[in-house]
């Protein structure tokens, strides 16, 4: 609701109502569960990529840069570090996939399924979105290093669907303990993926279950991440 919020004048978004009170009269026997935790949104189009944008050197772009100094097929200069800020904010595309890994594509790939013209758009509305949220967000101390969106379309205009610049979707470092050359603590679902990586798990489903310290240790950073940038305070019972 934030981020949608802060995000208006760059482009529309889905929601129609976070009250549940407002909700159809089909919810208002669930109010309470719904109440805090659900929005109504309009129902879109939905352009089939995730819009990824990155800002930093991190996670699998790391991973391919030092295979073949690229990161999703673009290419970049020799002696980057893990986690430099990269030479400027790169669009990478990925496939929006019902199982498995979604698929790194191209900007020509996306022009092919899409139009010309709507992934020219989708670029420069990421890039545009990225750039406020990162300049804002390192004001109130986090680095905002990657993060994805998702749009659709709605009476024939590109909107912003799903959610926008939470710890589900957006790899966030505190500023005070950043540096090139290494990995980051985050405040998002990096620290449950490095739970994940120690344990001897093929990565196949069905996936290992979370211990209850673990989802807690989660939950907290999620809810320092939402103090730190919006100043504002969320409750949460363990």
């Amino acid at each position: 609701l934030y981020w949608f919020k802060q995000m208006e004048k760059i482009i529309p978004n889905h929601l129609v109502s976070a009250r549940a009170e407002e909700f159809p009269p089909v919810c208002q026997s669930s109010r309470d569960m719904l109440s805090g935790r659900s929005m109504l949104v309009k129902k879109t189009k939905v352009l089939p990529i995730e819009c990824v944008i990155r800002g930093y050197l991190a996670g699998s772009g790391w991973k391919e840069y030092q295979e073949r100094q690229s990161v999703c097929g673009i290419k970049l200069p020799k002696g980057l570090l893990e986690s430099d800020k990269l030479p400027e904010i790169l669009f990478t595309p990925a496939t929006k996939e019902e199982t498995g890994h979604d698929i790194n594509i191209g900007q020509d790939f996306v022009e092919k399924l899409l139009g010309k013209d709507t992934a020219q758009k989708l670029k420069k509305i990421s890039i545009d979105i990225y750039k406020k949220a990162s300049e804002f967000a390192l004001k109130t101390g986090i680095i905002i290093a990657d993060t994805k969106f998702e749009f659709g379309k709605y009476n024939g205009e590109i909107i912003l669907i799903d959610e926008a610049l939470t710890p589900d979707s957006s790899r966030f470092w505190p500023k005070t303990e950043y540096a090139a050359g290494k990995s980051h603590p985050s405040f998002d679902k990096q620290f449950v993926r490095d739970y994940l990586e120690g344990l001897n798990w093929d990565k196949q489903p069905p996936a290992p279950g979370l211990p209850q310290d673990i989802m807690e240790k989660t939950s907290l950073k999620y809810l320092q991440a939402y103090k730190m940038l919006t100043g504002r305070k969320l409750h949460a019972d363990f």
